[in-house]
């Protein structure tokens, strides 16, 4: 129980941190913020160290945590790592897949298109979360397994508020079957390729991306 009413609070505060609620250097009181969410202060202490993971707050020995808003280069350069790490897991998993997994990622696909009809962008990004692990899994590469999942933890709350950018939705999903169509058909450099493209922020998504940071940074 204390987990879920955790991850409940982490992703309000990470709400809070995005509107401006919060802004960069803002200290983050256990105390208040369990009054303010009426539990004790195990699952705000779990919430924080989910948001510390992601980078968006800091926990500093004997001073407290505090908000910590990347700027856009780190975070522009974060995203370039992701894409090129994921497209290496592509290009490996157009061979090394099994027929299993294929058929996982098939049905995950299908729930990601179900949410896309039902406009359900926090169910749209769970299925997204459970489609990119399967791909992590499938490059039969256990070390760049972790540093994707290392690395998607960091970049969690901004691939979340991507996908609130109007008709961001259906061009992800568009952007699934695309990879999808590639590793059916064994084309290692097409999977990465999309891959690639479907990761990086570049264009309307970085716009979007940066004026999404933009109250919590005035």
């Amino acid at each position: 129980m204390d987990r879920k009413r955790a991850d409940i609070i982490a992703d309000s505060l990470e709400g809070m941190i995005f509107d401006g609620t919060f802004g960069d250097g803002d200290r983050l009181d256990e105390v208040q913020l369990a009054e303010r969410f009426k539990v004790s202060r195990t699952p705000i202490r779990e919430a924080l160290q989910r948001l510390a993971q992601s980078g968006l707050v800091e926990q500093i020995p004997r001073r407290g945590v505090f908000v910590r808003q990347p700027g856009p280069v780190e975070l522009i350069e974060m995203f370039e790592v992701m894409a090129e790490l994921e497209s290496a897991c592509a290009r490996l998993a157009a061979t090394r897949i099994t027929d299993a997994a294929l058929r996982d990622l098939l049905e995950t696909n299908a729930r990601c298109n179900a949410a896309v009809a039902a406009r359900d962008a926090d169910g749209y990004y769970r299925e997204n979360e459970r489609f990119h692990a399967i791909l992590y899994r499938q490059s039969g590469n256990s070390f760049l397994e972790q540093e994707c999942l290392r690395l998607h933890r960091r970049l969690m709350p901004f691939r979340r508020v991507q996908l609130r950018l109007r008709g961001r939705l259906k061009q992800s999903m568009a952007e699934h079957e695309a990879i999808l169509a590639a590793l059916e058909d064994g084309d290692g450099l097409r999977a990465s390729e999309e891959l690639r493209n479907h990761v990086a922020v570049q264009g309307e998504k970085f716009h979007h991306l940066m004026a999404s940071l933009k109250p919590a940074a005035e």
